[in-house]
């Protein structure tokens, strides 16, 4: 059975040249949006030459960009991202011109299939039970990037022990780096403007043997050299600054897949930390806090 554009993408971004792994990371993240490009905007947008994008398409075994996309077509079908009476009247109002965030609204629906698509992939299984089961789980961000790392640290404290956001204000990292131990993991989150931080953590932290998962946009040529998976996200719809919103939506998913892969024991976990949070913080409108009963520990 031949391959699919997907796959022959994936193989592409292993072990090509920079900017063929530039192109071939953009068209994984933009895939239901390549029928609408060209060869001259698609060269545009990751910053190649078009005839560049001639001589990729043909090394993946087309004739073509146009002869790529029928290809495409076929792999994933005349498939109706928007459906509804209120969604064909955005769409209406959108071709007569009246309302420009009509084509970001499509943008982000697509991204938002392309990023469950990547949870079905054989390099989500391998984190996610990574992320289960490492002795220590240590996240970050840099520049706007941190708050995704915040809440994804946050999440997944609910679930397991031993999750760590690293500390930027140290200047060494050695929360993760001087461990005398590799049974860790690291997520980082990055969309360009790239920080020089984050590219010479995941360098240092693949180096002594931290297995590193790199969460960021198509136009990221770089993680291929220095991260263990390279999950990229789609962040343009046609807005004024970049979207990492996706990004957002891909952490939920791996905190999802790390509850199913531990189990119905975390349980007991999540309802002691409730416990604490109700004793400690509580919710507007809860009952004063009670005394906290002792965590049930067994032999």
């Amino acid at each position: 059975m031949p391959k699919s554009l997907r796959e022959r993408l994936s193989e592409a971004n292993r072990s090509m040249s920079k900017s063929e792994r530039a192109l071939a990371s953009y068209m994984i993240a933009e895939i239901t949006t390549l029928p609408f490009e060209t060869a001259a905007s698609l060269a545009e947008k990751v910053a190649v030459s078009e005839p560049t994008v001639g001589r990729f398409c043909r090394s993946l075994g087309y004739n073509s960009f146009k002869d790529l996309k029928s290809h495409l077509k076929r792999d994933i079908g005349d498939q109706p991202w928007l459906i509804g009476d209120r969604l064909r009247d955005l769409q209406a109002r959108y071709h007569a011109g009246e309302d420009q965030l009509v084509r970001g609204l499509e943008l982000e629906m697509a991204a938002l299939v392309a990023v469950y698509e990547i949870a079905h992939s054989p390099a989500w299984a391998v984190v996610v039970r990574r992320l289960a089961t490492a002795k220590a789980v240590f996240a970050t961000g840099f520049q706007t990037e941190r708050g995704m790392a915040q809440i994804f640290v946050n999440q997944l404290q609910y679930l397991r022990d031993g999750v760590e956001l690293l500390d930027l204000g140290s200047g060494n990292f050695a929360q993760i780096l001087a461990r005398n131990d590799t049974d860790a993991a690291l997520v980082i989150f990055e969309a360009r403007r790239y920080s020089r931080l984050a590219k010479d953590l995941a360098t240092q932290a693949k180096a002594a043997g931290i297995p590193v998962t790199l969460i960021t946009d198509p136009y990221c040529d770089w993680g291929n050299d220095v991260a263990d998976e390279l999950f990229v996200v789609p962040t343009e719809f046609n807005l004024f600054w970049e979207s990492t919103a996706q990004m957002a939506s891909l952490a939920n998913l791996l905190v999802n897949g790390v509850f199913m892969e531990l189990g119905p024991e975390v349980e007991d976990r999540m309802n002691h930390i409730a416990d604490l949070y109700g004793h400690f913080t509580g919710h507007v409108g809860s009952a004063p806090a009670k005394k906290l009963t002792e965590k049930k520990t067994t032999d």
